[in-house]
């Protein structure tokens, strides 16, 4: 039996609590400071107010007051923080954890850098605390999963990556299940970066799905040509993306996979769909209020550093038409509908 710790209990992390205990390893879920409700629900029902399902029993809860006692004979650290939280968790958690207790997040997100450059979270806080003297690596999880659907022992394939082998072999056969299966990789950059990208393009598939309900209303039903013809424009993009970043095929593949799922639930087809029928970016904010957008941080982040590197003469931005129309509806109050023409091609001789 092993013990594993999760430090912020939102969905994604809250959800991991269930193969992890499902294998009989002591779990101990720990709120962030933003957590408070949902630990004291946790603690009196056992069991997360957005999931259906109760967790199993035996886990344990602690508010973020006790993050140190938690982590106590740890084997691991599973991070559960939102892409709102790198900076939060890096101050906090990593800079005075154990160096030698192993790290799993399941924070999706790229920083660019006045380069253009972009760089993973996990490379980020390398960096962040290598500068402070602190020397360790970070695993993390990627892969399309939704949190709710783990929760319902739904199948899932998903990648665990890290430099160090023998730690991701160790922390497969501790949350490896029947439903829950899991890849490993090294190519940390390539996993991170594909299911990062993955975030600001369902945004922008999910356009279609507005668009149709504006033009034709709400009780059409859906109509998947144009999801579809998004959808290829997307890919393609990603793939000249990762391509930059350097991608295995594998870990491209997986981003494509988690770019289908999250394009058919959660909360960026919400927005996405809330753009499409006319809605500004304010107004689907409102709409939404209290729920968390990454996908705008990404879509805003990767168009910025494809920007700059366009002014380097490193990238072409005409080759990312759907990156920059999601980019001009969120920033420049552009209509949503798509540049369906700058998305054909022409090889003919």
């Amino acid at each position: 039996m092993k013990t594993i710790t999760i430090i912020g209990s939102g969905m994604m992390g809250s959800a991991l609590a269930f193969p992890a205990r499902e294998n009989g390893h002591d779990v101990r879920l720990v709120g962030t400071p933003l957590d408070k409700e949902i630990i004291q629900a946790c603690k009196e029902r056992g069991q997360h107010p957005k999931f259906e399902y109760p967790f199993p029993d035996g886990v344990k809860y602690y508010f973020f007051e006790d993050w140190k006692k938690a982590v106590e004979g740890a084997d691991f650290i599973i991070g559960g923080v939102s892409s709102f939280g790198v900076d939060w968790f890096l101050e906090n958690v990593l800079t005075e954890l154990d160096p030698s207790v192993p790290v799993l997040s399941v924070t999706k997100g790229l920083i660019n850098l006045e380069d253009g450059t972009l760089i993973s979270y996990p490379e980020y806080w390398k960096r962040s605390l290598k500068a402070k003297g602190i020397c360790r690596d970070i695993c993390a999880i990627g892969g399309p999963c939704t949190s709710y659907e783990l929760v319902f022992h739904d199948h899932s394939e998903v990648a665990f990556c890290g430099k160090d082998s023998a730690t991701l072999k160790m922390m497969k056969e501790a949350m490896q299940t029947s439903y829950y299966h899991i890849s490993l990789t090294n190519d940390v950059e390539g996993l991170e970066s594909a299911v990062a990208l993955k975030n600001g393009y369902a945004l922008a598939i999910a356009m279609t799905i507005g668009l149709v309900n504006r033009q034709h209303g709400p009780e059409t039903g859906l109509h998947y040509n144009s999801q579809a013809a998004a959808f290829y424009q997307a890919v393609k993009e990603m793939r000249l993306l990762l391509e930059m970043q350097g991608a295995s095929r594998d870990c491209e593949n997986i981003g494509i996979g988690d770019l289908y799922v999250t394009v058919y639930g959660g909360r960026t087809r919400k927005v996405g769909i809330l753009l499409g029928e006319g809605k500004t970016y304010q107004e689907a904010l409102e709409i939404l209020s209290g729920v968390t957008l990454e996908s705008l941080v990404v879509s805003r982040r990767v168009h910025a550093a494809m920007v700059r590197k366009a002014e380097l003469g490193k990238a072409d931005l005409s080759l990312f038409p759907l990156l920059c129309h999601a980019a001009a509806v969120l920033d420049e109050g552009k209509d949503a509908e798509l540049p369906w023409d700058d998305f054909t091609f022409d090889q003919t001789s």
